[in-house]
């Protein structure tokens, strides 16, 4: 499922077909789809397909199409402090971007039948922590997985503000899916080939919304085998952060806002550069015939017009290569005022989440 935008050179570029073609519609989604690198979800011999509007399989890891992930990520309707259950969590790209939103008062659960996918999710979202230069302009909410089949869960009354079903479910299932969903939640689930939205407006009422055609693949059923009996799925326990953690988040966030504050005083408000795109050359073919005898003869004909294009081509081909290698990474402010600080090595590691850049 997709192709539904062109494929994107990078992950910038994707994001603005993304925008362009309206599946992207709101700020917040945006900027957590910017901040996360879909390639960096892929194996690394199949990074060339991040950037298309298409789905990837490989074993048991999947991503599906950037289109349909836009279009949940804006109907799920995210803002911070919220709690969220993904079902069938997968390689954990999903549940990174919404904690980006959530951020650090908010839950986020994900259940993932595949205990090797889980294994991937963990690894993938501890690069993310340690390695993206994203981490630090975020309040993160950090995911949480477990292994285990979604229609095995234990609820054990615990309920969620937004719930999201990465796999078909089938009709007969609708209900079971509900019962995670608090009163004003709102719930997104591919079911009968609509991805759909449903929220939850009382104890006993929905309004259903179908968002978008689509193609998932079916709920893995559990085993009601006498010989095999499914093991009941325990949720991720709620837990209080710690002073410590309490602190960790109020220092960098009072550090951050400091920062912008001096940004803004001394540039003025922060504007994104537009992305610069590599302009396609159009060449004109220009054929001469010349008269033989009583015979029309082609002719190749070397125009003036047409070596200036190339030069400028080149020209302006050389400059954009130029002007991308002298393009560097902005620095880490936060870390760089981090490691400013009057304060023991081992607490500056702990502010910074202990990142080595």
């Amino acid at each position: 499922m997709g192709g539904a935008v062109s494929a994107g050179e990078d992950n910038d570029d994707l994001i603005d077909n993304l925008k362009e073609a309206q599946y992207i519609r709101t700020e917040r989604v945006e900027q957590a789809f910017r901040a996360i690198d879909r390639a960096d979800y892929y194996l690394e011999g199949y990074r060339d397909n991040a950037y298309k509007d298409l789905a990837w399989k490989h074993g048991n890891i999947h991503l599906s199409a950037p289109c349909i992930y836009s279009e949940v990520m804006e109907a799920l309707k995210l803002h911070p402090g919220l709690s969220f259950l993904n079902l069938g969590s997968g390689t954990g790209y999903l549940s990174t971007m919404v904690g980006l939103i959530l951020g650090p008062f908010g839950i986020n659960h994900g259940v993932e039948i595949h205990a090797d996918v889980v294994d991937y999710a963990r690894e993938k979202l501890d690069n993310f922590i340690k390695k993206s230069d994203s981490f630090d302009k975020f309040e993160f909410c950090e995911p949480v997985f477990v292994v285990g089949n979604c229609i095995d869960v234990l609820s054990d009354n615990l309920q969620y503000d937004r719930v999201y079903c990465g796999a078909g479910v089938q009709k007969d299932h609708e209900n079971y899916m509900k019962i995670f969903l608090k009163v004003g939640g709102v719930l997104v689930m591919p079911m009968e080939d609509q991805l759909t939205q449903i929220i939850r407006t009382g104890q006993n009422t929905w309004e259903t919304k179908n968002i978008l055609a689509v193609s998932f693949a079916p709920l893995i059923q559990p085993n009601r085998s006498d010989c095999f009996k499914s093991e009941n799925v325990k949720l991720p326990p709620v837990t209080v952060r710690c002073l410590q953690d309490l602190a960790r988040i109020y220092i960098r966030r009072n550090l951050r806002n400091l920062i912008n504050q001096e940004s803004q005083a001394k540039n003025g408000p922060q504007k994104v550069a537009p992305k610069r795109k590599r302009k396609k050359l159009r060449r004109r073919k220009i054929d001469t015939y010349v008269f033989v005898g009583n015979q029309l003869i082609p002719q190749p004909f070397d125009s003036d017009e047409e070596d200036k294009m190339e030069e400028n081509g080149e020209e302006e081909e050389k400059e954009l290569n130029e002007s991308f290698k002298q393009e560097e990474p902005p620095p880490n402010l936060l870390r760089e005022r981090i490691l400013s600080l009057p304060l023991p090595e081992s607490l500056k590691a702990y502010l910074t989440f202990y990142r080595q850049k």
